[in-house]
């Protein structure tokens, strides 16, 4: 199926406290990936530093997106909490979720713009970590 639905999703650590580390990001990575596939989407592109992350994300029609970031938020929470994946800290989400539509025009732009999120945020980047980006065939 052709997908062309696509979100930009962005959320925070609990009052943007620097909760993720190289474990975390490298466990939300395969979180948010195998959760979206359950849910009829595709992650594209991830971008974490310590206080947040950007997801690229396309859905099919019939996905329905708070469901997903329901799943990606609280079962990413418990998971990473119970094998202590987040310590020395919790992990912990604010409230909310900022979620914007992207023209497919300007999907590379998008990508590059969360491939970068290190330089955006030096001080909150994550030693180690590289940005995740879906191999060219499942995009």
């Amino acid at each position: 199926m052709r997908r062309r639905i696509y979100f930009h999703i962005v959320w925070t650590t609990r009052g943007r406290e620097p909760l993720i580390n190289l474990r975390t990001a490298e466990f939300l990575v395969r979180h948010l990936c195998h959760v979206a596939q359950e849910e009829r989407a595709r992650v594209l592109e991830v971008g974490i530093v310590a206080t947040h992350l950007h997801v690229l994300v396309t859905l099919a029609p019939m996905t329905q997106l708070p469901r997903l970031l329901q799943r990606w938020k609280g079962a990413s929470v418990y998971l990473a909490n119970r094998e202590g994946l987040a310590a020395p800290h919790e992990l912990r989400w604010a409230d909310g979720y900022t979620a914007e539509t992207v023209s497919p025009r300007q999907l590379d732009r998008v990508r590059a713009y969360l491939r970068g999120q290190s330089e955006h945020h030096p001080r909150d980047a994550i030693p180690g970590w590289h940005p995740f980006s879906a191999p060219e065939d499942l995009r």
